[in-house]
C-alpha cells in the first residue's frame, strides 16, 4: 500500500485535502535568537520503553516519552513531552544505528510510522540495519497536543481556503481566516504558539538522538518531513548520518509559495488521471483526456453554484487533488465523479484521526515558520494570477488563510537551509507530484548544494520510497541507507512498465 493510501493527507491531510486591506495583528517584538543548541549543556536523558498506546499498537513496536524544553533559550524552564516509538532491529550484528522517521504533515502523528513502513515493504536489509524510530512532533497527538478549538464545521471545511472567483470572495474568506487565527490565540494551548516550529522539532530530534545514546542519527522523512530533515541537517550538520528526503518541499518549507504550488502540482499531475479515465469508458467521464478535463471544470462550476448535500466546488477540487496522490486511488476518484455528475454524494473519505489537533498543529507550524502576506489586497492579486494560470485549484490555494492574521511573530527568524556540512543527503522525488512539485525539490537541491544528490522518478503521485513502483529509485535509496553508496551525480530514473 502506498503512503497515499495510509497518509493521503500527509502534506494535505489537514486540507480538504486539499492540504492551504485588512491588517494583521500587531506582532510582538521578536525575542533574541536562541543560543546554538550545540553549546547548551543538558543532562542526558533516556527513553523508558513500554507498550504503545492503542492507536499505535503493532507487533514489536515499543513506545516511550521524553521531556524536552518548551523554549530552547531556557533549557531549564518549562518542559513538554515528546512521544517516541521504536521498532528494533532483529539482527543486532547488522545494526548500524537508528533511523528517525517522519510521515509528513505538519500535524500528522508519526508514532505508528515505523510499523507502517515495515508493513508497507521497507526492505529487510534496512530493517536489519536500523532501529526505526517514530515520534509525534511537538503539539501533535501524544506530544503535548495543541488546539485551536476548531468546531466540527471548521474541521469539515478543511484547510484549503474557499475557491475565490472574485476579489470579493477573498475579502469574505479573510473574515473566516481571522476568526480561526483568533481562536488559536485564545485557546488553552496558546502558550505553545511561538514554540511549535520546525526548528524546535529539529532540536527535539536531537534530544531523541541523545536520549538513545547515539552519536549520529539517520533520517527518512517525506513531504513536510523532507523540510524537517533538511532543517536537522542544517542545524546539526555533524550529527546526521544518512539523510533521505522524500517528496521535497522547497527550502522555504511549508510557506505561502508551497501552498500556491499545489495548483501547478495538480495541473501537472492531472493528465495521468485524464488518460486513465479516458481509457475506461465505463466511467462516462469522457473518451479523450481533453473531454475528461472539460468534465472536471463543468463539475466544479456546477458544484460551486449548487452543492450536492453540502459538497461544493472547493470540496470537489480538494478531493481530486488528494486522490491524485497515488495511482491506486484513481478508481475511487472516477467513481466519486460519477456520483457527483448524477447529483449524488459519493462515499466520503473516513475522517482523519483527531482532525482538530491535526489542523491546529499544522497551523501552529506553518504560520510560525514563515512570514506570510498580511494584506487582503496581496491575496487578491495572487488569486487573480493563479486562477488564470492554474484554473483547477489556483483560486483556492492562493486565497487567504489564518497565517495572514497570526497572533504572534516567531521568536527566531525563518530557518535558512544551507550547504554547510558533510555530503550525506539523498533526495527522492517524483516528476509529477501534486503535493510537493518538482520545482520545489529543485530549489531544495540547489540550497543543499554538494551536500545532496537527487534521484528523480518518472512517475506521478506523492511519495517515492518505499511505496512507489519505480525500482530504480527504490533501489537507489535502499543502497544509500544500507551501504552509504550514493550516485556520483543526480540520477533520473525512467518510467517502468505499468507506471
Amino acid at each position: 500500500m502506498r503512503r497515499s493510501l495510509a497518509l493521503a493527507l500527509a502534506a494535505t491531510a489537514v486540507l480538504a485535502t486539499a492540504v492551504p486591506g485588512a491588517a494583521a495583528a500587531t506582532p510582538a517584538t521578536p525575542d533574541p535568537a536562541p543560543p546554538d543548541p550545540a553549546t547548551v549543556t543538558v543532562t542526558p536523558e533516556t527513553v523508558r520503553w513500554g507498550p504503545c498506546p492503542e492507536a499505535a499498537t503493532a507487533s514489536r513496536l515499543e513506545c516511550g516519552t521524553l521531556e524536552v524544553p518548551l523554549d530552547y533559550r531556557d533549557p531549564a524552564g518549562r518542559r513538554i513531552e515528546i512521544a517516541v516509538s521504536r521498532l528494533a532491529s532483529e539482527n543486532p550484528s547488522r545494526r548500524r544505528g537508528v533511523l528517525l522517521t517522519n510521515p509528513g504533515g505538519p500535524g500528522i502523528t508519526g508514532l505508528g510510522y515505523p510499523a507502517l513502513l515495515a508493513a508497507a515493504g521497507l526492505p529487510r536489509e534496512v530493517l536489519d540495519s536500523y532501529d526505526l524510530i517514530g515520534f509525534d512532533t511537538r503539539g501533535v497527538g501524544r506530544s503535548t497536543p495543541v488546539t485551536c478549538d476548531l468546531t466540527p464545521e471548521q474541521q469539515r471545511r478543511g484547510a484549503f481556503p474557499t475557491y475565490a472567483h472574485t476579489a470579493a470572495d477573498v475579502t469574505r474568506e479573510a473574515a473566516y481566516a481571522r476568526t480561526v487565527a483568533e481562536q488559536c490565540a485564545t485557546s488553552s494551548t496558546a502558550w505553545m504558539l511561538p514554540h511549535t516550529t520546525t526548528a524546535n522539532n529539529a532540536r527535539d530530534m536531537d534530544r531523541i538522538r541523545a536520549a538513545l545514546g547515539e552519536p549520529r542519527v539517520s533520517f527518512l522523512g517525506g513531504s513536510y518531513g523532507s523540510y524537517l530533515g533538511a532543517a536537522y541537517a542544517t542545524m546539526f550538520p555533524e550529527r546526521g548520518d544518512r539523510i533521505v528526503l522524500d517528496s521535497n518541499l522547497g527550502p522555504g518549507g511549508y510557506d505561502a509559495t508551497a501552498m500556491r504550488r499545489f495548483a501547478p502540482g495538480l495541473q501537472e499531475r492531472f493528465p495521468d488521471f485524464a488518460a486513465f479515465a479516458a481509457e475506461r469508458p465505463e466511467y462516462g467521464l469522457g473518451s479523450t483526456p481533453e473531454q475528461v478535463t472539460a468534465t472536471f471544470h463543468e463539475l466544479a462550476e456546477r458544484l460551486d453554484e449548487a452543492p450536492v448535500q453540502g459538497l461544493d466546488g472547493t470540496w470537489f477540487r480538494g478531493l481530486t487533488f488528494e486522490r491524485l496522490y497515488g495511482d491506486a486511488l484513481m478508481p475511487e476518484l472516477a467513481e466519486a465523479w460519477q456520483a457527483l455528475d448524477a447529483g449524488q454524494a459519493p462515499p466520503t473519505p473516513p475522517p482523519f484521526p483527531d482532525m482538530e489537533n491535526a489542523m491546529s498543529a499544522r497551523l501552529h507550524v506553518i504560520c510560525a515558520d514563515a512570514r506570510w502576506p498580511d494584506t487582503v489586497r496581496e491575496y487578491q492579486r495572487n488569486v487573480a494570477h493563479d486562477r488564470l494560470r492554474y484554473p483547477m485549484l489556483g483560486g483556492s490555494t492562493a486565497n487567504i488563510g489564518p497565517c495572514a492574521f497570526w497572533p504572534t511573530e516567531g521568536i527566531e527568524p525563518p530557518l535558512e537551509i544551507g550547504d554547510r556540512g558533510p555530503s550525506n543527503v539523498l533526495m527522492a522525488q517524483n516528476e509529477r507530484d501534486p503535493g510537493t512539485p518538482l520545482a520545489g525539490a529543485r530549489e531544495m537541491r540547489r540550497a543543499l548544494g554538494d551536500r545532496a544528490r537527487m534521484v528523480t522518478a518518472d512517475q506521478g503521485g506523492h511519495g517515492v520510497y518505499p511505496f512507489g513502483a519505480n525500482t530504480c529509485a527504490n533501489d537507489t535509496v535502499t543502497a544509500f541507507l544500507t551501504t552509504g553508496h550514493r550516485p556520483a551525480r543526480d540520477l533520473a530514473c525512467p518510467a517502468e512498465p505499468g507506471e
